[in-house]
């Protein structure tokens, strides 16, 4: 019999993919090995959010769930060619935060608003005067962030009110596609973490702090644990794509940095001397424990406590990550310096270092038109040289990342009286060497790159898991090991690193 194909719709901000996973078992008992997992591309698309204007004219970002179902649509009909009656089941997974509300009858109400839209501008002031931040963090344990759901549905609420009142049910998007996949209105337990509205100790929502937000009770549904069945293909979809009925929808960890972590490659869980950045348009840069770290240290460090597979606790830090790089890139390629990424770091990789730094986090670099002349204005208005082209740019990104990742690093560290030996750098970003390097080199400990498609094999891994009896999360990261190769790179840090970071700690502080 062939070798059973798992199937992983892995959305992204910038891209999407249809990945299938083949699960090779051991051959037997006695040889001491536990299988192994092969991914292939069966198909990607595009992402990125849509500018739709209002009555009034003024642009709103929305996602358009059909391009995105039809892409999906697309990738399934392939694999149905491809592999036949070989799929065993199908999971999706998305960024977090972002939601969908259904009707009554399970329609979506709208297209659903983009987490860089700009109405949740001032989203805190707004919601602190109904629940005091320190109670929102105490009850939720999550970095407070203007685009988390709980503000997105605050300034729903202010502004479209007759949305939430024809709402009853809240999906996230990796749930909204399950969804249409099987009629499923779970709602994945690691994504839900992000919305900031679930209670970190009883896993499950803070029912007296959505009261208190004046949010309707109504619409917050069941939460399902990653790796749960939802259900098996509608009938209707089988004979579109080619697949067989038989196929089911399994929930992964649905949040795409649950599914990366859950494929690190460690032989460590949920211990603090192992770290990971889940590295793409975002940076996920944290560490595992096994359980929330709340307190008032960790609010002071606006750290997030997001949930992980088998009752594990994801205590880390959003950095802005390659969308710095994306929006320089796009910056140029206005004026006609239409650049790939690898050239991009090559000629990063040949400018000088440390020259300019800038604090990733910076709101202004958040959802900008221009992230070149941003990058400019910053370094202007601190007293820095301004870089003079792409390569300057470029580099003074990639070095602020590395820095940045180190000081959250630190942060964390302090929480958990437990450093980090060595760093696990997964998910596209990974590919970027020269970022590897540097990120070696501020942090002082060996960073190992890959698997490159990490959140692809996360949620291909919970699936396998759905299916056979693999008793632990600890034996899925042993088949990550024995699947994937990673780049190892040893720190080369010098006094100019040291200075750097007080430089870094120095912007941070500023802002």
């Amino acid at each position: 019999m062939p070798d059973p194909v798992f199937l992983a719709v892995d959305l992204g901000a910038e891209s999407g993919r249809v990945i299938a996973g083949r699960f090779t078992p051991p051959t037997s008992e006695a040889s001491g090995e536990g299988g192994t997992v092969a991914l292939e591309e069966v198909h990607r698309f595009p992402n990125g959010p849509v500018a739709i204007p209002g009555p009034d004219g003024a642009l709103s970002l929305r996602w358009d769930l059909p391009a995105l179902w039809k892409e999906i649509v697309i990738g399934l009909t392939k694999a149905g060619t491809r592999y036949s009656g070989e799929v065993v089941s199908i999971g999706v997974d998305t960024w977090g935060v972002d939601y969908v509300l259904l009707s009554e009858t399970g329609e979506a109400l709208g297209l659903p608003w983009n987490y860089r839209d700009a109405r949740t501008e001032n989203a805190f002031d707004e919601a602190f005067a109904d629940v005091p931040r320190e109670e929102i963090f105490a009850g939720t344990g999550i970095q407070f962030l203007p685009f988390n759901s709980l503000y997105q549905l605050r300034a729903t609420r202010r502004d479209h009110p007759e949305l939430l009142a024809a709402a009853t049910r809240l999906v996230l998007m990796p749930d909204w596609f399950h969804r249409c996949l099987c009629g499923s209105e779970a709602v994945e337990f690691t994504n839900a973490t992000t919305t900031q509205l679930v209670d970190p100790k009883t896993r499950d929502w803070n029912r007296d702090l959505i009261a208190k937000l004046d949010l309707p009770d109504r619409i917050f549904g069941p939460i399902a644990a990653p790796g749960t069945e939802l259900g098996t293909l509608f009938p209707s979809l089988s004979q579109q794509t080619g697949l067989p009925e038989s196929v089911k929808i399994v929930a992964p960890a649905t949040h795409d940095t649950g599914s990366a972590v859950a494929a690190a490659p460690t032989e460590r869980t949920g211990h603090a001397d192992w770290a990971y950045i889940s590295s793409g348009t975002w940076s996920l840069v944290g560490i595992e424990t096994q359980g929330p770290v709340l307190g008032e240290q960790a609010l002071a460090a606006n750290v997030t406590n997001e949930g992980g597979v088998d009752g594990t606790n994801r205590l880390l830090k959003n950095v802005m990550g390659l969308w710095l790089v994306q929006g320089v890139r796009r910056s140029f390629a206005r004026g006609g310096d239409d650049l790939d990424y690898a050239e991009l770091t090559r000629r990063a990789a040949a400018a000088e270092g440390l020259v300019s730094l800038i604090d990733p986090d910076d709101p202004r670099f958040l959802a900008p038109t221009d992230m070149a002349a941003e990058i400019v204005g910053y370094c202007r208005e601190t007293g820095q040289p301004e870089p003079e082209d792409i390569a300057a740019m470029v580099r003074c990104c990639l070095d602020s990342l590395a820095l940045r990742y180190a000081a959250v690093l630190e942060t964390l560290a302090d929480l958990t009286g437990e450093r980090p030996q060595v760093v696990h750098v997964m998910g596209g970003g990974c590919r970027n060497g020269l970022l590897n390097q540097l990120t070696a080199n501020a942090c002082g400990v060996p960073v190992l790159a890959g698997p490159v498609e990490a959140t692809a094999l996360g949620n291909v891994l919970m699936q396998m898991r759905a299916a056979f009896e693999i008793d632990s999360l600890a034996e899925l990261r042993a088949v990550v090991r024995r699947s994937e190769e990673v780049t190892r790179f040893e720190p080369n840090a010098d006094d100019d690193w040291a200075a750097a970071k007080t430089r870094l700690r120095k912007l941070s502080d500023r802002a």
